[in-house]
């Protein structure tokens, strides 16, 4: 029997008691820091003398930990191991695939805060941006196992009475490469992962190299749910190296990608390509980037507005996907909404994440810090700037949550994702106008909408061309089962994670047809 699906709540951080146990689990997981960590082929653990180092974006003298680096060879063993644990791993019934994943969702809920914790110093993630990223890994479990139940039986088809019977079921793929991003260090890397694992494959993780510890903490959970050796083997390493070896590999039958959109091009044309001995086409699941619009109309609520742009543009210090980067506002309004979004702005609140105080931590890393700033700077001649613009690098890569004003729509900074706190503003004539800049972009992921006019917003849902679409909140934030996530046009393959139809990216179907 398998209850209802309700997702997992967030954490009240208001309460006292929160906030203690909270503090007790970064002191937990402070006293873990610097240690080092094994790759896992085949459940074996392995040590290199190659490491990742894995530091804390708000400390860099902090290493959170020395994580072995994956070379070809060991891509190739863990491919090895991932093929003979797809022998058994595809025999074992939906239920009991699906009970793994349940047993591993309850081990992370009692441990939810030391995962957070783990987020805070090696993501640099503030608290409720933390919180979030491991409630949404445990959504994943619980909303995947609940999914293969419901195709475990496979699809109604017709028959011809007392002639034959059709049927119409599913089959794993095989095994596949999980390549996953950084910036939700947790959730998209465990949803990605059991995705496929649930539905029978086995799995090559190569995790993102600035956030490898916490996807190890994970397999541990795996292995403590229930999960056979090689079912999901621990790889992380360079993408140029193993990255590369296995989306070509023969024996690769999927790849599921999430990062950035250069990245994801070149893998989906690689594994396009037919290698020596391959015998089918591999499947491609691919989330890349966003320059995502906030359009607010001259008939709307101006503090939804203003929330919405604030926590869209620079939750997580805008390094989402999601994030709001570009605010289309109408003429009527735009100066109160700009001159509103620029005060909060300013009062915002950046720092170290083990401060429950501080709205905003770090950026990610070194590359991030120089690229953010350097799009400000363009900004600066694009546009005005109106609050933020600067940053700080001195003990982590800290950057200010940034507004600039009156840029042309065809700018960089409206055109180009930058991954950091900054948000262009541009006026727009009429909600056409507004409607044709938000979509003037190579991208589609997603947007939002502020208006109280209903035929606007109807207008909206279908003219506004991004794979996911918010009226009167925010544009960030979807959660498992409720908003399935991905986007059209260079924002990927539109793979609707968390969505109903999200494990048959992989599976197979096959119809058997019995005559009488």
């Amino acid at each position: 029997m398998v209850w209802d699906y309700k997702h997992e709540p967030f954490t009240d951080f208001t309460k006292e008691e929160n906030r203690r146990e909270f503090k007790q689990a970064l002191e937990l997981v402070k006293g873990e820091l610097g240690k080092e960590y094994p790759l896992i082929i085949g459940g074996e653990r392995v040590m290199t003398d190659d490491k990742i180092v894995s530091e804390n974006p708000s400390n860099k003298k902090e290493i959170v930990g020395y994580v072995s680096k994956a070379t070809k060879e060991h891509a190739e063993q863990a491919m090895q191991q991932a093929q003979k644990a797809f022998k058994e791993w595809k025999k074992w019934k939906p239920e009991a695939r699906a009970n793994v994943l349940f047993r591993a969702a309850g081990i992370v809920r009692r441990r939810k805060h030391e995962f957070s914790s783990y987020l805070a110093y090696e993501a640099g993630k503030p608290w409720k941006e933390a919180d979030a990223d491991t409630a949404e890994a445990i959504d994943f479990m619980e909303y995947y196992g609940r999914q293969i139940i419901r195709f475990k039986d496979g699809v109604t088809i017709n028959s011809r009475e007392q002639l034959e019977e059709n049927r119409y079921t599913y089959l794993p793929l095989g095994v596949g490469v999980t390549i996953s991003p950084w910036n939700f260090a947790f959730a998209i890397m465990a949803g990605t992962t059991v995705g496929p694992m649930v539905c029978g494959n086995t799995v090559l993780l190569k995790p993102a190299s600035t956030t490898p510890v916490v996807a190890y903490k994970f397999m541990e959970v795996l292995e403590e749910a229930g999960m056979p050796a090689g079912v999901v083997n621990f790889i992380p390493g360079s993408g140029s190296e193993i990255g590369d070896y296995l989306v070509d590999h023969p024996k690769t039958s999927f790849v599921n990608f999430t990062g950035s959109k250069d990245v994801g091009v070149r893998i989906y044309e690689r594994a396009a390509k037919v290698q020596p001995g391959q015998i089918w086409l591999k499947r491609v699941a691919i989330e890349m980037g966003g320059k995502d619009t906030i359009v607010v109309d001259s008939d709307s609520n101006i503090e939804v507005a203003v929330e919405s742009i604030i926590y869209s543009a620079f939750g997580f210090s805008g390094q989402k996907c999601s994030a709001c980067s570009r605010a289309v506002i109408h003429e009527d309004v735009y100066d109160e909404v700009l001159d509103k979004v620029a005060k909060r702005a300013d009062e915002l609140t950046v720092g170290t994440p083990e401060d429950h105080e501080n709205f905003m931590g770090p950026v990610n890393d070194q590359a991030a810090f120089d690229k953010i700033m350097s799009y400000i700077d363009i900004g600066n001649e694009e546009g005005k700037l109106v609050a933020g613009g600067k940053g700080d690098n001195t003990e982590g890569y800290f950057i200010r949550p940034t507004v600039i004003a009156d840029v042309d729509p065809e700018a960089r900074l409206m055109q180009e994702e930058i991954f950091g706190p900054v948000v262009a503003f541009t006026k727009a004539k009429n909600f056409q106008e507004a409607l044709d800049i938000a979509n003037n972009t190579e991208y589609g992921l997603t947007g939002g909408v502020i208006s109280n006019n209903r035929a606007h917003l109807e207008q909206a849902r279908e003219e506004f061309h991004v794979g996911n679409l918010y009226f009167n909140r925010g544009c960030t934030g979807a959660i498992v089962g409720y908003q399935p996530f991905g986007g059209f046009n260079m924002s990927g393959t539109d793979s609707k994670a968390g969505g109903p139809d999200y494990l048959l990216q992989f599976m197979q179907p096959k119809t058997v047809s019995d005559q009488f």
